[in-house]
């Protein structure tokens, strides 16, 4: 089972949930690091590293011998990646999504591939639970593809767990898609329920079942509750706003190991969840 953490912003406790969640889990389980332009999930879960890969997309390469300059390549590219401007071809791999149409309309084969560089993945254990993440590339924008490189670790007969980006742009989706069941965490102000809208609009598209945990529940006001109710979206938890949670959090310490008692409430959420799928 696939279960993606989400959140439409940003600070609303999203990796905490998901670190917490998946070290509460005994059964086989993963936690997937998906927030790969700042992932943090390391800082709490602290795994040995036995995997390091660098990860790269494939990016436009002319040979100027073979080309005859007709500028085909750049007519398909909706990006501008590639253009040909007299006897030159201009690429510009930061704009190219990878999709080789410049490959597949060249006459004269003259386009190949070469691979840039986005960012590495790297992968270990954290006690009983596996972990990997993706770390983008400093002044990288295309995330995408290393999110995917990420989700292929996702083994079928565990439970997977993925941290995803927050917001609604192009690497949440990737990161949602062919997800069992969605969390959403958000906080009960006025802020965190209009992005949360946006989230759960999002969910719904790609047809993902979902369930609200509110953080920070004691403070703020009852929006989010009464969104929930109308939407007929269950609440799976509320986490109180706490002075040791906070502290702990700052030390890159687990809410499950100051409080204990924590994670009978998490493996709750877990049960509730499969109730839901089923």
């Amino acid at each position: 089972m696939i279960i993606c953490i989400a959140s439409g912003k940003g600070g609303t406790g999203k990796t905490t949930i998901a670190t917490n969640l998946a070290v509460s889990l005994n059964e086989d389980v993963q936690l997937l690091d998906c927030d790969v332009e700042e992932p943090n999930a390391h800082l709490f879960m602290k795994p040995e590293i036995n995997h390091t890969e660098k990860v790269t997309t494939p990016v436009p390469e002319v040979d100027l011998d073979k080309c005859d300059f007709c500028g085909k390549c750049g007519e398909i590219c909706q990006f501008s990646a590639i253009t040909v401007i007299g006897k030159k071809v201009l690429t510009f791999p930061e704009l190219c999504h990878s999709c080789r149409g410049c490959m597949m309309v060249c006459p004269t084969e003259a386009i190949s591939e070469k691979g840039r560089e986005l960012g590495v993945l790297e992968s270990g254990m954290s006690g009983h639970v596996e972990f990997v993440h993706g770390r983008l590339r400093v002044g990288e924008a295309m995330s995408p593809p290393l999110i995917e490189r990420v989700k292929e670790h996702i083994a079928p007969e565990k439970t997977s767990i993925i941290d995803a980006p927050p917001g609604t742009s192009c690497p949440v989706i990737v990161t949602l898609k062919h997800s069992d069941f969605a969390i959403m965490v958000t906080e009960p102000t006025p802020f965190g329920l209009n992005d949360l809208k946006l989230a759960v609009e999002a969910v719904r598209i790609l047809q993902i079942p979902v369930g609200i945990i509110i953080n920070r529940c004691d403070v703020g006001d009852d929006g989010v509750t009464t969104y929930a109710g109308k939407e007929n979206i269950p609440i799976l938890m509320e986490v109180p706003d706490d002075r040791k949670v906070a502290e702990a959090y700052s030390r890159g310490v687990m809410m499950v190991e100051i409080m204990p008692e924590m994670k009978d409430r998490f493996r709750a959420v877990y049960e509730k969840i499969v109730e839901l799928i089923e």
